[in-house]
């Protein structure tokens, strides 16, 4: 029988790999060297090291000239976040080609072009909150005062929206709905436009999908306007944005999927690019987990096993808040 220290020192066989070290602060001069260490140092660091490798890949390949359409899929709580600053940035010098978003990632971003949301606390009173008329994301307040201001600026925007219907005789589509938003901003609201994903998408002609449009203050507000109306005509057409979305993958050289968070939008994007044989990079970030089968949780190889990303793709998965990891990856990338 073996010796019980054979057991706790057993013999290893030589390997070979990448050392796993972090910055020496002595020798580092700025935050950007630090994190250029991040692909060694390990467990998620080394997975958002990854990413920046991945993201500027793509970069290089398109200012050589080469087609590769991005798609950027997000959940309405980043837009709740200052992440809506960085996003809106990147559709201003056209870095993203394609958005999918929820219902609070359109509204959400209007809002704030007409008032700001308040940083608050996750330790709170929320009886106390509601009587006093204000929401809660996680530990950002948004009082009712913004949704009132928002209902101002809607109902005559959904009076156009009726007329442009009657003109054109069928509906708008969801994405041509956020394009007319997009323009109404540039017409009604001043410098705060400036910092709205909708206003830059409006501007440079990215198409935002948002496949369930209703779910949400703009679905409230239909339901207000119609009810009060009685009226049948006003409708969003959501079945031909799917050949649109569907398209826009399928007619790509190569395709990049980055997604903050999941739902709707991540599963919208990698099924358009199923029609494609799959999206050739993928970056996630998520803090689901795969355990209990939701989309939202489903790694970049659960997606393989779909063909909703390629075998071959580039890909990587980030388990962290986006709200602490997009910052550093769009920087790595962008102002390097």
């Amino acid at each position: 029988m073996p010796e019980p220290k054979e057991f706790v020192l057993k013999k290893s066989e030589e390997i070979k790999g990448i050392k796993v070290e972090g910055p020496w602060l002595d020798d580092t001069q700025s935050l950007e060297e630090v994190v250029s260490f991040y692909t060694q140092i390990g467990f998620q660091a080394t997975h958002l090291g990854k990413a920046i490798e991945i993201w500027r890949r793509i970069e290089e390949k398109r200012e050589k000239g080469e087609e590769i359409r991005v798609f950027l899929g997000y959940t309405s709580n980043i837009i709740s976040s200052g992440l809506r600053e960085i996003i809106a940035w990147l559709v201003k010098h056209r870095k993203i080609d394609v958005i999918v978003t929820t219902a609070g990632g359109v509204e959400e971003d209007f809002i704030k072009a007409l008032k700001p949301f308040i940083l608050g606390d996750w330790i709170v009173n929320d009886a106390e909150l509601r009587e006093k008329g204000i929401n809660r994301i996680g530990n950002i307040f948004v009082p009712n005062d913004r949704y009132i201001e928002f209902e101002k600026y809607m109902i005559p925007f959904f009076e156009r929206v009726l007329e442009l219907e009657r003109e054109r005789r069928k509906p708008l589509t969801a994405s041509e709905f956020i394009y007319e938003l997009g323009r109404y901003m540039d017409e009604k609201l001043g410098k705060e436009k400036e910092k709205s994903v909708i206003y830059w998408a409006y501007k440079n002609e990215i198409p935002i999908f948002c496949p369930a449009i209703t779910d949400g203050s703009i679905g409230d507000m239909l339901y207000f306007f119609k009810e009060e109306r009685g009226d049948k005509e006003l409708v969003i057409d959501i079945a031909n944005d799917i050949v649109k979305l569907n398209n826009l993958a399928v007619t790509a050289k190569e395709t990049a999927s980055i997604i903050l968070g999941g739902s709707l939008p991540k599963h919208a994007i990698i099924n358009a690019n199923l029609f494609r044989g799959g999206t050739d990079y993928a970056i996630y970030i998520t803090t689901a987990v795969p355990w209990d089968g939701s989309l939202s949780g489903a790694p970049p190889s659960e997606g393989v096993s779909w063909g909703k990303i390629r075998a071959k793709a580039d890909y990587v998965e980030i388990w962290a808040d986006a709200t602490l990891v997009f910052p550093i990856l769009v920087w790595m990338v962008m102002k390097r």
